[in-house]
């Protein structure tokens, strides 16, 4: 029987990453694997609709609460889906109280303070909800293939990393990072769509070419980064992202069931407006 994604959960924690977790292995997990489908494209769809329309209520409720804050990252190498995931999974919710920041290449103003500096100004307010496309783990995966900087200060942005999660967690965040993890084989498929269609060259670099030649050395930094960085209070969601409709409908799963923890709730309102009929 196919899990869906109303009673995937007990699959769930095969693809999370957090404190306590040992022996990960990003190579061990499948991109094509479907571990929230329930069976059918068809039910697929019909299920993320639905989603979609659970996420606002409950993004709406989030918004009026405002006890707490959501950070969401999404990671993953390029065509692995951040930009359509967005779309998709919050496709129905309030511009109220939602926003999207993608990160680029640093700034040299940026480049004058420490890495987490421009991070730390895009984290969410109370009752809001940032959505990370691509994160402060570029700074432990980009100069880490690309050999800027060593394995001692690696180790310590993966500790630094740590610390700053922790303490946004402490004030009121909650975490939920994601990286969509896609294939070699679906990455070619998607980069050749985007030369063979006009429409989607901006969306294409030559540098993109140079980077799927560092494939494997991007897997293990991956690998290194998730193992190092997936805690208690930020653990890490590994998304098989093969298929574009599964993706979408998993990361909407774990979102959904993440804010109904909660136990979000409406504040009180004013005694002295009991009882006021309008005329």
């Amino acid at each position: 029987m196919p899990n869906g994604p109303s009673n995937a959960a007990k699959s769930l924690p095969a693809y999370q990453v957090g404190s306590g977790r040992k022996g990960f292995d990003l190579a061990a997990i499948d991109p094509g694997a479907k571990p929230f489908s329930c069976g059918d494209r068809e039910g697929d769809r019909k299920a993320l609709d639905a989603l979609a329309l659970e996420l606002d209520a409950l993004q709406n409720l989030f918004y009026a609460d405002r006890r707490f804050k959501l950070l969401v990252v999404l990671q993953g190498l390029d065509t692995s889906g951040k930009d359509g995931t967005i779309r998709a999974v919050f496709a129905q919710t309030s511009p109220l109280g939602v926003h999207t920041f993608a990160w680029k290449v640093p700034t040299e103003h940026e480049r004058d303070h420490d890495y987490l500096w421009r991070i730390h100004r895009q984290v969410p307010a109370a009752g809001e909800v940032m959505i990370f496309n691509r994160s402060h783990y570029e700074d432990v995966l980009v100069p880490v293939v690309n050999r800027w900087i060593g394995a001692d200060e690696t180790k310590r942005r993966y500790a630094q990393i740590n610390d700053f999660e922790r303490l946004l967690a402490e004030t009121g965040t909650v975490i939920a990072k994601f990286m969509l993890h896609i294939s070699k084989d679906e990455q070619r498929e998607r980069l050749q769509q985007r030369l063979d269609d006009p429409a989607k060259h901006w969306k294409f670099s030559l540098g993109d070419l140079d980077v799927r030649k560092q494939w494997d050395a991007y897997q293990d930094a991956y690998q290194q980064a998730i193992a190092a960085t997936g805690t208690r209070w930020a653990p890490w969601t590994i998304v098989p992202a093969d298929s574009k409709l599964h993706r979408n409908l998993m990361v909407a799963s774990v979102i959904k069931d993440l804010l109904l923890g909660l136990k979000l709730r409406y504040p009180t309102g004013e005694r002295s407006l009991d009882g006021i009929r309008i005329e």
